[in-house]
């Protein structure tokens, strides 16, 4: 396929225009690779084994959830420098859907919603809000990772959640005020959980983000690339 053709497809998905506005500049093909599209893989992150695994598998075109060139580059070193020259060699593209996959239908969160059984869901800024009978021990299970639980969960009637980082003071408030026993993010601070007036579920960024590529690739017939980072729980 035409590689504008694919990318028009890619925005029917994950509308440029429901990304928030710090992914300005940061969506969309960020890297330009050749102009016709076969082999398409896909992954959370274009870390250095996730590139180097597209590459040995032929892929036209890299789709993934974060970019690799957030801040502006005014010099080009480090692990930055590496990664792109082995994307550029390859004459690979490289495609972003961030926030806007967060938000899009069958995207982020309505793939985590999915996976933890949450129905009747409404829109909380970037998360969603719903019922929810799941126990925190069964939460684990569904994403397949290790939780923290901060305050005392004895059972979810409603739960909010955001994929990635989202545990934000307002959005902490808003979901107490619209019936939420818990909220379901990543990334938690300390002092946010201090002025939490509900108990917060805390799991890994990529547990909870990386579902809905992998439903993505298998919807869209791409190969799914899974690069977990590396963590060891003590104590």
């Amino acid at each position: 396929m035409d590689m504008d053709a694919f990318i028009r497809e890619l925005e029917q998905i994950a509308p440029p225009g429901l990304a928030e506005p710090c992914d300005e500049g940061r969506i969309g093909l960020v890297i330009e690779g050749q102009g016709d599209v076969c082999t398409v893989c896909c992954a959370l992150d274009a870390t250095p084994s996730v590139v180097d695994e597209a590459i040995r598998s032929g892929a036209d075109l890299l789709v993934v959830h974060h970019t690799p060139l957030w801040n502006p580059v005014t010099r080009i070193g480090g692990s930055l420098a590496p990664l792109l020259r082995s994307i550029l060699r390859s004459d690979m593209g490289l495609y972003v859907m961030h926030t806007n996959f967060d938000r899009a239908p069958g995207g982020v969160n309505d793939s985590l919603a999915s996976i933890l059984s949450v129905t009747e869901t409404e829109p909380l800024g970037p998360g969603l809000i719903g019922s929810c009978t799941l126990s925190p021990a069964e939460i684990v299970r569904r994403i397949g990772s290790s939780i923290r639980v901060w305050g005392q969960v004895d059972r979810i009637r409603r739960l909010a959640l955001v994929g990635g980082s989202g545990f934000d003071p307002d959005l902490l408030v808003e979901a107490a005020a619209r019936g939420a026993d818990a909220f379901l993010s990543a990334e938690l601070k300390h002092a946010v959980f201090r002025i939490s007036p509900i108990p917060c579920i805390e799991a890994t960024h990529y547990a909870l983000e990386n579902p809905a590529m992998k439903v993505l690739a298998s919807r869209m017939g791409w190969k799914f690339i899974d690069d977990p980072p590396l963590i060891t729980w003590y104590g």
